[in-house]
């Protein structure tokens, strides 16, 4: 069990109410032996590789042991007291020897939907939990809560509400006692967390959007039975003239109350004010954090800082992988790509959500150019193979869905927090020898390419010292210069061609005889004796610098 899973929070919920945020859309219950007014303290995620242990109170988050392979985490809970745990079913079969082992144990038993994500479960969850008032559930939903606004509103209005945010991310529903109520729409966006594609897309085609971001009033969409979208409402979130997000009302089993146009602007201010609270609190939250990240990674501040702001083990493996791209760094970004600061927060954004899938405590945060992801807390069994293959499925994704050539670097598992800084070094390392190399893999760790790391610090060293250059090589690299030559180039092919006459002809495009006419051209002009070993080297090392070296 993660100590960073768990959420901090004096307040709680009921399983009840918690069922009720969730929707019948995420989750069901197979088994409530102590009914479903227990209170829920807090939120963890237990991965198959953790000790199965809970703490009192929790809904545990049963993540990668399906069916039966959940036996041991349902056990564990009811034993350290536990409120609820949530799985995934292999099969129908499974669900009733799983509810026969919560009862024995005294534990809610929920099961995931097969098709939900479990981040979206833990994100709701804990959103539930903070909003929660710290009394318990007695004490009854702030104003604030929206999912509380969700269930008013749609009493109210007699329909089905979602409140989405100003990207059509879904913030909070209503539940529905009537699956068959809730049209496609609504399926998809609550399961995808997000409105699908294609019925954004009409909507944009209908103007709706358009009057949304321009206008306070609310308004109405006829129903597609065609497209499997019901009547609808919609209105502005606003704070000023800035839109904060929407608030859709769909038409279910029972036409819309009179007074839904009123009730819906009502609820858009109220939806406001608790939007502008959390975007204010999360500002604070995410700059604090990012701050001390920042500090951690470039060395400047201890570990612990950051490890007591975000409940994280200090004493635990840790890693950081490095990410680059676009002219700075050696890749050119493709013609028509959206602009670089929008390009920067998609990628920033891709990278964020790949890696939280493999690891729920990763941060992420860029430092121009590149960008990097801080984990800590290792478990067992990660080692550099395992976060070599995490990067490369970011690093994929990238080129995949915003053709983007990405570089990944795997910087050294450290074993703490403190050593934090000596694994973003490595990654650097990494990055930079990639880009000065040419090395044409997308994603190393540094036993992958060492040599070309070593190398490219030599290069680094006799670009800063020119006393500790060959002032032969220099003028040979000058003479080109300014004659348009290609000599270096030459004596640089052929040396690395270890000697192969035909093979650096080949490689130049050029007769093995021209070949062996720029040599001795070379070896005129500067002196080289090409058959000493040490002035082989050397030419082979400064002849790599760019140059403007």
């Amino acid at each position: 069990m993660d100590p960073a899973a768990v959420s901090p929070t004096a307040a709680s919920i009921g399983l009840r109410q918690l069922l009720m945020v969730l929707g019948d859309s995420l989750v069901e219950v197979q088994a409530a032996p102590a009914g479903l007014d227990v209170e829920i303290r807090g939120v963890s995620l237990l991965d198959p590789e953790d000790p199965p242990t809970a703490q009192p109170g929790e809904l545990v988050l049963v993540i990668g042991a399906r069916g039966r392979a959940a036996f041991p985490a349902l056990r564990a809970a009811g034993r350290d007291g536990a409120a609820a745990v949530v799985v995934k079913l292999d099969g129908p079969g499974q669900a009733a020897a799983l509810s026969e082992t919560a009862a024995e144990a005294g534990v809610a038993l929920l099961s995931l939907r097969s098709e939900a994500r479990w981040e979206q479960v833990n994100a709701l969850a804990r959103a539930a939990l903070d909003d929660a008032p710290p009394g318990g559930p007695g004490m009854g939903a702030e104003e604030g809560d929206l999912f509380s606004l969700a269930q008013t509103t749609a009493i109210l209005t007699s329909g089905i509400v979602s409140i989405e945010d100003a990207a059509n991310r879904v913030l909070a529903y209503s539940r529905t006692t009537d699956s068959d109520e809730a049209d496609d729409l609504r399926r998809r966006s609550i399961l995808g967390w997000q409105g699908p594609e294609g019925y954004l897309a009409k909507l944009r085609e209908w103007g709706v959007f358009q009057h949304l971001h321009s206008s306070d009033e609310v308004i109405g969409i006829d129903s597609h039975p065609e497209l499997g979208i019901r009547r609808r409402l919609a209105v502005a979130i606003r704070s000023g003239d800035r839109q904060l997000g929407t608030i859709w009302v769909q038409e279910g089993s029972v036409p819309l109350s009179e007074r839904s146009r009123q009730a819906l602007l009502g609820a858009a201010r109220v939806a406001a004010l608790h939007l502008v609270r959390r975007r204010r609190e999360l500002s604070d939250d995410v700059t604090l954090t990012r701050t001390l990240l920042a500090g951690l990674l470039d060395g400047s501040t201890g570990p612990q800082p950051l490890a007591t702001h975000l409940g994280f083990d200090a004493g635990r493996p840790a890693a950081v992988l490095g990410f680059s791209y676009g002219t700075t760094e050696g890749y050119e970004i493709p013609e028509g790509a959206a602009a670089p600061e929008l390009t920067h927060s998609e990628v920033t954004n891709l990278v964020s959500v790949h890696i939280a899938a493999r690891h729920r405590s990763a941060l992420v945060t860029q430092v121009d150019p590149r960008i990097y992801v801080l984990l800590p807390q290792l478990p067992r069994g990660v080692d550099t193979d395992t976060l070599r293959g995490w990067t490369q499925e970011i690093t994929d994704a990238a080129r995949r869905h915003l053709g983007l050539p990405l570089r990944g670097s795997v910087g050294c598992l450290v074993p703490g927090l403190g050593d934090v800084f000596e694994s973003r070094r490595e990654a650097d390392r990494i990055l930079d020898a990639m880009v000065s190399a040419g090395v044409t893999v997308a994603v190393a760790a540094l036993p992958d390419i060492q040599a070309e790391v070593l190398v490219s610090e030599i290069l680094t060293l006799l670009s800063a010292h020119p006393e500790i250059r060959d002032p032969r090589l220099t003028a040979l690299v000058s003479h080109d210069s300014r004659h348009q030559g290609r000599l270096a180039e030459t004596l640089l092919t052929y040396l690395n061609s270890f000697g192969d006459i035909r093979a650096a002809a080949a490689q130049l495009h050029v007769h093995p005889n021209t070949l062996r006419y720029r040599l001795r051209r070379a070896e005129q002009l500067t002196g080289l004796d090409l058959s000493r070993p040490d002035q082989r080297l050397l030419a082979m090392l400064q002849l790599r610098l760019p140059p403007t070296g």
